[in-house]
């Protein structure tokens, strides 16, 4: 779509029949509606850290008003690139090299509001800015690559440094756990090896309590009396046998070859044993009388000197 201007009396020819004066009045402008690509050529803009970079760019825009546009100023594309150059740099003062890079989209949305307020009496609107190619100095880019190297070397450091400390961290706790755990088991044996041994004793006091109550009965019976002193005969003649084995102290009776004085003797103390007082069924041992245990350790005496005597 193309806008004519008719030179001399100003007019805006358009779309359709447009009569013309000869000599009077001639075509002197054409202008395009269509949008316009424009380069803005490279130019070097220093940033706020005083960096000096190359930067260029491309510019979009459209006649909106073509009586503007061809009377409001010589050469309106011309005016627009120096319009988008002057303003990029003022907007890439205000930023450092970091944040030139990072805040793109920002920097061309703001070079696109400053041309539009400055080209409104133009009748020119812009579109879009875009920037093309940002070039580094040769010494900056150096800096820029030690400094990225250096934060990769960083986060390695420290990425290596958590996970020495998680190692450690789970070695510490898989010793720990591993001490609790042991503990724990150390405790468990104890408590069942002292369950064992309670048992044990248990079990060896009620088999001790039926072996006295059988042998109770069994001294009850008939000729009961002589049996039992049969067995503490054996029992007292084997006892000199193991003397000499067990220790280096040998006693012996006066007359060792005399078998029958010896089991006499054992007799004899068996006898005076006997002779003790017993309690009743319903008489505990704590409630014996003095009495009766004197006399018991009194027979005794007597017939252990009777023994010795012997």
């Amino acid at each position: 779509m193309l806008a004519r201007a008719a030179r001399g009396t100003g007019a805006l020819l358009l779309r359709g029949l447009n009569i013309l004066i000869p000599v009077l009045d001639r075509i002197r402008y054409v202008q395009s509606l269509k949008e316009i690509v424009i380069n803005v050529p490279e130019q070097s803009a220093v940033t706020l850290d005083n960096v000096t970079l190359q930067i260029d760019g491309v510019l979009y825009l459209r006649i909106m008003d073509p009586y503007k546009a061809s009377y409001g100023v010589e050469d309106p594309e011309y005016a627009v690139t120096q319009l988008a150059q002057t303003t990029m740099r003022s907007e890439l003062g205000k930023l450092s090299l970091d944040k030139v890079f990072r805040e793109r989209e920002s920097l061309n949305a703001s070079i696109v509001d400053a041309i539009n307020q400055a080209a409104d009496c133009w009748g020119i609107r812009c579109l879009r800015y875009e920037i093309k190619d940002i070039h580094v100095p040769p010494r900056v880019k150096e800096s820029m690559q030690m400094q990225v190297e250096a934060e990769r070397r960083k986060r390695a450091t420290v990425l290596e440094s958590e996970g020495t400390r998680e190692s450690a961290i789970n070695v510490a706790e898989g010793k720990k756990q591993a001490q609790i755990l042991a503990s724990e088991a150390e405790k468990a044996e104890q408590i069942n090896q002292a369950a064992g041994e309670a048992s044990a004793v248990l079990a060896k006091a009620k088999a001790k309590a039926e072996a006295i109550r059988i042998l109770a009965a069994a001294l009850t019976q008939h000729n009961g009396d002589a049996a039992a002193s049969l067995t503490v005969a054996e029992q007292y003649v084997s006892a000199f046998s193991k003397l000499a084995k067990d220790s280096n102290t040998i006693l012996l009776p006066s007359n060792p070859g005399d078998v029958t004085s010896m089991v006499a003797q054992a007799m004899g103390v068996y006898g005076a044993l006997t002779k003790a007082p017993v309690p009743g069924p319903q008489d505990s041992v704590s409630s014996r009388s003095s009495r009766d245990v004197q006399g018991t350790d009194a027979s005794l005496d007597e017939e252990l000197d009777r023994v010795k005597l012997s």
